[in-house]
């Protein structure tokens, strides 16, 4: 990271009633008392002004705008700040930017470099960082939620804290380094191991739900099954509200699975219509049938639809290993009200797709089943690989110490335990993470 001025459009390039450019560095006072008539040794941070911006050279007034100065270190990037709110027609933008660009040491910023260098003035960690990026690219409410979460530290806290007792752990264990010839008191060992365990056990704990966790960033994953012609494809109709899919009588119509996102009340969920499950001749069929049995299976719920006019669900259509199948009854207007009793005794979920009937009551069940997913400690959410990757390196290290073998050993253990949770949050910095990391930045960010 050099140590330019850098600026960059913090909005969508194009027409709009309001652009917000962001500039941050050393120049940004410079680049006030240049662009403007302000006294820069007068002006107020956090305070709005309403002002010409100036061309610097032939003093033509380019726009009427706002500005908002920053000071250093009581900015978003810990930096001098400057922040232009201009009209977002394309003409003054390529002004504002050409204008910039004639600055000696200023230069566009790239991809998520204002985020990068929050980082490296310690006005963020990196899964705060990353939370920021999550809200984002929030599309749903709970994501949002959940985003701002982690952007408000809640990660950070919760690993820093494993840290500094393992850290705690690494400082009594090297003391005895030093003096080779002391035994450590048996208080202390047991304070020691307990400390690890209780470290190992919240670890643990933590993984536990993870795939669950990243389930609210990248979508739930229900499948709709079943017989041909029970349905399926009207259901998704209903629940996208949409045509999405064809409609026929004719048996086999879907023939791939296909997937579709929907918010199902702030849940990010995707849900596949897959082929109608039947004894099928046609060979393409036949591929579609085994596409939807390999979704089945990897699915979080399954909706197994049957048509209730002719009758109940074909259990053998799904595999063994389905642990969680809401059983839905479609067709309820072609019923009889005795009929319809007895499959509401039986806890099927009874609707009628082509009318829109019990598609509610549906939602409501599966939106119970999401939040069930969610353990006490799913404020905590692990919705990166690398999150993954560092606590399970983090519980092997752990797993490995003990204090039966040599203390230079057993400190190891600890130091790369250390090491691990230090890589979540940025307290060992690693080039490459951090490119990647931010790289995933929109450029005003």
């Amino acid at each position: 990271m050099d140590n330019k001025t850098i600026y960059a459009l913090s909005t969508v390039y194009g027409k709009s009633g309001v652009a917000v450019i962001r500039i941050s560095g050393n120049e940004v006072k410079n680049i006030i008392s240049q662009i403007t008539y302000l006294d820069i040794k007068k002006i107020k941070p956090r305070y709005a002004y309403f002002i010409d911006l100036k061309n610097n050279v032939t003093r033509e007034t380019i726009d009427k705008c706002l500005i908002l100065y920053f000071n250093a270190p009581h900015s978003f990037t810990g930096e001098d700040v400057l922040e232009i709110q201009c009209h977002g027609s394309k003409a003054v933008l390529n002004s504002v930017f050409k204008l910039l660009s004639g600055f000696e040491n200023v230069r566009l910023a790239e991809a998520g470099e204002f985020s990068k260098r929050a980082f490296h003035n310690n006005k963020m960690d990196l899964t705060e960082a990353e939370g920021l990026a999550d809200l984002i690219d929030a599309e749903t409410s709970e994501q949002q939620k959940y985003a701002i979460k982690q952007m408000s530290g809640n990660l950070k806290n919760l690993y820093y804290s494993w840290r500094e007792s393992l850290v705690k752990i690494l400082s009594y264990l090297e003391a005895y380094i030093d003096f080779p010839d002391e035994e450590i008191p048996d208080n202390l060992s047991e304070s020691i191991l307990n400390t690890v365990f209780k470290v190992r056990e919240e670890i643990e704990k933590h993984l536990e739900g993870n795939n669950v966790n990243e389930r609210l960033k990248n979508g739930f994953r229900i499948v709709v099954a079943g017989a041909a012609n029970a349905g399926k494809s009207s259901l998704i109709n209903a629940l996208t509200k949409n045509n999405t899919m064809i409609v026929s009588d004719i048996a086999g119509t879907t023939r791939d699975a296909v997937d579709i996102s929907l918010d199902i009340k702030g849940y990010p969920v995707i849900i596949t219509d897959t082929a109608g499950i039947r004894n099928a001749d046609n060979e393409i069929e036949k591929q579609g049938i085994e596409i939807a049995l390999n979704k089945i299976k990897e699915a979080d719920a399954v909706l197994a639809l049957y048509d209730a006019s002719v009758g109940d669900f074909d259990n053998t259509l799904l595999p063994n290993d389905v642990e969680k199948v809401f059983y839905v009854a479609n067709k309820a207007d072609k019923l009889s009200e005795e009929q319809k009793e007895r499959i509401k005794q039986s806890n099927h979920i009874l609707i009628s797709a082509k009318y829109q009937n019990g598609i509610n009551i549906l939602v409501d069940e599966l939106v119970s089943f999401i939040k069930e997913k969610f353990t006490p400690s799913s404020g905590n959410l692990i919705t990166r690989q690398r999150y993954r990757e560092a606590l399970k390196d983090c519980l092997d290290n752990l797993n490995r110490f003990s204090l039966n073998k040599e203390i230079e050993l057993s400190a190891e253990d600890i130091r790369l335990a250390c090491r691990s949770l230090g890589s979540i949050t940025g307290l060992v910095k690693v080039d490459e993470i951090l490119d990647n990391i931010f790289s995933s930045f929109c450029i005003g960010k």
